[in-house]
């Protein structure tokens, strides 16, 4: 197997500029576990005082549901906190991942960056595509097609393809048990609520931003961090791609410094927070234009639609 070149901070950094830049913090990565839930909570108050601001809610809730899976993330490279336990425990129970399945499948996408055994390749081999097919996709996200694809459409081939007098029963069971945070979450969240005749947030304000914002700026984020990255690319400072994200996109698209993907895979380790401070060094020592960057989402998504639409022969 091709393992994905790395990069050394020794190469770039003393070891007085590394040692704070490597630091987990004690606070700051649960601070933003926090900030996200905080989040959550006054949208979701905003919309029920308000609720001509629910789509405005919906936005804001999907933003922070990618945050959490982003800081779930980070957790999976033990950057969220110093202590591990702590780290671990942070990140299977506040925020909305897994880190059993996600952190070994995870790392071997660090390990194998744009090579051929990266698992996650199949996210940014088919681009460019054209601009049709990305409005498709897009459709798809925002209309729940693409949610129900990936979470309840294995589920409902099993009930239609179990044989003729198996039990539904142990299907069911089984799903439960698979989508236990899921279904806890539900049941906790109509517990809260449903007394107060607000039984509608769980599904309008949680079920809702899930369903359709989220796969969309998840598919956006996706196709920001590595479309037209080629297959096997041997520089390891162009395995991703950073891109420059105003206020209003960092609100509703790339919370907790995501963007910084380029400055993530070449120091994996490095918590979040601390990557806006590694691209200015970076800049600061003229490595950063060897870097793949771009300026803006809307750049990003031009080039990942710029493939011509095919022109039907004429008869």
């Amino acid at each position: 197997m091709s393992v994905a070149a790395r990069v050394d901070p020794k190469t770039y950094f003393s070891p007085e500029e590394w040692a704070p830049l490597s630091r987990r913090s004690a606070w700051k990565g649960p601070a933003m576990v926090a900030h996200a839930w905080s989040v959550i909570g006054l949208a979701g108050a905003m919309a029920v005082l308000w609720p001509v601001t629910i789509p405005l809610a919906i936005a804001i809730i999907g933003g922070r549901q990618l945050g959490l899976a982003i800081l779930m993330h980070d957790a999976a490279h033990g950057a969220l906190h110093p202590n591990l336990k702590v780290n671990d425990w942070v990140g299977n129970h506040l925020t909305t991942g897994d880190l059993g399945p996600y952190r070994p499948y995870h790392l071997g996408h660090h390990k194998y960056a744009q090579q051929a055994e990266d698992p996650d390749l199949g996210l940014s081999a088919p681009f460019p595509i054209t601009r049709i097919s990305l409005r498709r996709k897009i459709v798809r996200d925002l209309t729940g097609q693409t949610y129900y694809k990936q979470k309840w459409s294995g589920l409902v081939s099993r009930i239609r393809e179990r044989k003729p007098g198996e039990p539904l029963w142990p299907i069911l069971k089984d799903a439960v048990v698979r989508r236990k945070r899921f279904f806890t979450g539900m049941a906790v969240t109509l517990a809260l609520t449903a007394p107060f005749g607000l039984w509608w947030v769980w599904p309008v304000l949680w079920l809702v931003p899930q369903a359709t914002w989220l796969p969309m700026i998840t598919r956006l984020r996706n196709i920001a961090e590595h479309a037209c990255v080629a297959k096997n690319e041997p520089d390891p400072l162009r395995h991703a791609r950073s891109t420059h994200a105003n206020l209003i996109e960092r609100a509703f698209l790339a919370p907790y410094y995501v963007n910084y993907h380029c400055e993530h895979h070449m120091f994996m380790h490095v918590p979040c927070y601390n990557l806006p401070k590694v691209q200015r060094m970076l800049k600061a020592k003229g490595v950063f234009p060897q870097m793949l960057s771009a300026g803006s989402y809307a750049e990003v998504l031009r080039l990942a639609s710029s493939k011509p639409e095919t022109v039907a022969a004429a008869a």
